[in-house]
């Protein structure tokens, strides 16, 4: 029989693409979601994108809750955890996304310890990596860097993460089984959509297309396909390399103005909704607090971080997808799933 993978968070866009992953490696996977009501338009979704989804099963979990995660992890050979609150507007309260990324790793790694899985796969992020440091620094973030959560202009997302990741390091140490975690450190994640949630990352492309974002602003964003992001979770479960390391997975920072150039060439009946120029550096700096999505954010005006790939792309085994096609992947289904509409063509005459 197949070797069983418990996965929390299979309805996120990550842990969609994580758990399509596994059923064509010939796994079977049992699937969290907090609401069972989910559960059919998940896996019509798998079916949909080519998933035999007859080793597919799932189970209901809550982060904050501890209802469920002993039977869930019964049986299972390996833990993917994708689970964790990703956000684009920064809530007041920062418990409201550390609690449940701390607490959920908690749940999830403890009952996965008790199951005597044999190696235990984390999604992290960037945001562990390489928020909290000087602004001026022009050195690649590699595994061995951590987010410094006493430094200036750290989200709460950024914290979450941080200690997120922390939780699930110390947990196994705890244990003495540091070599049977690996955590994978993904940033900007696009790529195709398995449904029409477009959900956090996606909708930034989506109110680029339609014309939400008239002025463009001073962000930098490694982007990394979600495609590459997938199928490294399921090389760090079994890769001699992966035990007790983390990998930074994402391509070169690319400024936001770029990405709308990039969706404007290739795709140029939306050319004239797409931003062509930033807004001043110290205009989004001094009005970006007031605004809900920016809030938190402004702070990163200017910063560029850069990825260092290295050990990530030796865990895949190949080149990454490149940017540009991860973000046309995204931009392009988005028009499919009709999420989002090319302007009418003006009459003549």
């Amino acid at each position: 029989m197949a070797d069983l993978v418990m996965l929390t968070g299979i309805s996120g866009f990550l842990g969609g693409h994580v758990a399509l992953a596994l059923l064509q490696e010939g796994y079977r996977v049992r699937g969290s979601v907090r609401d069972l009501a989910r559960t059919a338009s998940v896996k019509a979704n798998l079916l949909k994108a080519g998933a035999d989804v007859s080793r597919l099963e799932f189970v209901k979990l809550d982060l904050l809750s501890d209802a469920g995660w002993t039977e869930a992890l019964r049986g299972a050979r390996y833990l993917q955890h994708t689970a964790s609150p990703f956000v684009s507007t920064m809530p007041r309260d920062k418990m409201e996304l550390v609690r449940p990324a701390v607490d959920g790793t908690r749940r999830s790694l403890e009952a996965a310890l008790a199951a005597n899985v044999e190696r235990v796969v984390v999604t992290s992020s960037m945001a562990a990596i390489a928020y909290g440091h000087e602004r001026s620094r022009t050195r690649p973030y590699g595994p061995d860097d951590w987010t410094n959560l006493n430094g200036r202009h750290v989200s709460p997302y950024a914290e979450s993460k941080t200690l997120g990741e922390r939780e699930a390091w110390m947990i196994m140490d705890r244990a003495g089984r540091h070599d049977d975690l690996a955590v994978l450190n993904p940033y900007y994640i696009l790529g195709p959509l398995l449904d029409d949630d477009p959900g956090t990352s996606a909708s930034l492309i989506l109110r680029l297309m339609d014309g939400s974002i008239p002025m463009s602003a001073g962000f930098y964003f490694p982007v990394v396909d979600v495609r590459d992001v997938a199928e490294a979770h399921v090389r760090a479960m079994t890769s001699p390399i992966a035990g007790g390391h983390r990998f930074p997975i994402a391509g070169p920072p690319l400024a936001f103005i770029e990405v709308a150039q990039i969706i404007g060439k290739a795709m140029p009946e939306f050319a004239k909704r797409l931003p062509t120029r930033n807004a001043p550096d110290w205009l989004v700096r001094l009005f970006g607090p007031l605004t809900p999505e920016m809030r938190g954010n402004s702070g990163e005006v200017g910063v560029i971080r850069t990825p260092d790939a290295t050990e990530g792309i030796r865990l895949l085994g190949h080149p990454l997808i490149s940017p540009a096609e991860a973000i046309l992947a995204t931009a392009r289904d988005l028009v499919v799933r009709g999420l989002v509409t090319a302007p009418a063509p003006r009459k003549k005459g």
